[in-house]
């Protein structure tokens, strides 16, 4: 996948004395590859303790939100972009945002439309929030308390829009899971090739982009937890959440030693 850089034009080349630390990673290649392998480990995570472990989702979910209550805090508290703290927190909102809508459909009843529609509506109504009182939504100028709020609030909606619209499709159309997740990406190769070659704006291809890895992860997890008679790989979620996980630590560890995601802007 194309690394989609909302850049608003500032520069990384600021004096030591002038730099500001954004809170945020830089939007590399790395940036999406972890986000998509979070978000698969969200799947496959919260499904291995709500079932797997037998917690169920009431439990699951209480635990999970006090995890991320805990790291958001030492996140925000922060006083620059930190690999491992920030990919913790996305991983945990990944999960968490994943139980919100489990718990809308399974406990509450809510239909995946409606559940996709409230979803879309609270997205949309943080952006116009961040945007009135920040002027901008670039994730370039994620620089102070404010701003960094409303980027995890829109980040935690995205997951749960994303698990209700990518439940919604993969029921309606019954794709299967590898199907789902080439449609998915076919979409999101399609916005990255919109902003490269058609100029679409640099902020709204990053947000797009961003909503849409949440179902592509997703179907990518079922399809390597499932069971084969389930079209699935049979690795189960403990396998495959291991597997990613792994993974994600071994990125994070080098982007760690290297740095080569962090902004400093002026």
């Amino acid at each position: 996948m194309s690394a989609i850089n909302p850049s608003a034009g500032l520069s990384s080349g600021a004096s030591p004395v002038l730099q500001i630390w954004s809170k945020v990673p830089e939007v590399t290649l790395y940036f999406w590859f972890i986000k998509i392998m979070a978000t698969t480990v969200g799947e496959t995570a919260a499904d291995y303790l709500n079932m797997d472990l037998n917690f169920g989702l009431t439990v699951t979910s209480l635990i999970m939100a006090g995890l991320l209550a805990v790291v958001l805090v030492f996140q925000v508290g922060a006083k620059r972009y930190t690999p491992w703290l920030y990919w913790l927190a996305v991983v945990l909102i990944s999960v968490v945002g994943t139980l919100i809508t489990d718990n809308m459909v399974d406990n509450f009843g809510v239909t995946l439309v409606a559940a996709t529609i409230v979803f879309s509506l609270a997205l949309a109504a943080t952006f116009v929030g961040w945007y009135v009182s920040e002027k901008t939504l670039s994730i370039h100028s994620i620089t102070t308390r404010k701003r960094e709020l409303f980027y995890w609030l829109a980040i935690l909606f995205t997951f749960a829009l994303g698990t209700a619209a990518g439940d919604l499709t993969a029921e309606g159309l019954q794709l299967g899971y590898w199907l789902s997740a080439l449609m998915f990406a076919g979409i999101i190769a399609a916005i990255t090739a919109a902003y490269y070659f058609l100029k679409l704006n640099a902020v709204l291809a990053f947000w797009l982009a961003y909503i849409l890895t949440r179902p592509l992860g997703a179907s990518m997890g079922d399809y390597l937890s499932q069971p084969v008679a389930n079209g699935g790989l049979g690795l189960g979620t403990t396998g495959t959440s291991l597997i990613f996980l792994s993974i994600i630590l071994v990125l994070v560890v080098f982007l760690t030693v290297t740095r080569r995601d962090v902004i400093a802007v002026k």
